[in-house]
């Protein structure tokens, strides 16, 4: 894999990925960086959060409603999310049982380097919380 040299726009779309909760897609990115006055243009925030992504520097996943959403990584480890349908806010986790499963399977099946993800949408305390008042 070859590594991208760090530009200015790459280091303004990372330090922007990291001010911000949970996770959020290129667009909402683009519209707090212009908000703060960058200039970058949105086809490069895609590109900068591609490339953060597959160096491991950021979580990518697909939302419910199937839009790439981004946030800064807190781990380069194999990990899992647990992630509130309504507010957003994430939590990595680590899941042993669903790492046995899936190379139990894999193994089951003839297949070798199985790789997977998981991520696990629902409400969090916070929400929950909310809708039983309302």
């Amino acid at each position: 894999m070859a590594v991208r040299r760090n530009t200015w726009q790459r280091e303004a779309v990372r330090e922007a990925l990291e001010r911000s909760e949970g996770f959020i897609s290129a667009q909402a990115l683009h519209t707090e960086l212009h908000r703060t006055g960058s200039p970058i243009g949105l086809a490069t925030v895609y590109r900068a959060l591609a490339d953060l992504s597959t160096e491991g520097e950021a979580d990518s996943l697909q939302s419910p409603e199937g839009e790439a959403i981004y946030r800064s990584c807190a781990t380069m480890d194999h990990h899992h999310h647990l992630i509130c349908r309504e507010c957003g806010t994430t939590a990595e986790i680590e899941a042993t049982e669903v790492e046995a499963w899936a190379s139990r399977v894999a193994a089951e099946h003839g297949f070798t380097e199985a790789r997977h993800v998981v991520d696990i949408f629902g409400l969090c305390a916070d929400c929950t919380a909310a809708a039983a008042r309302a």
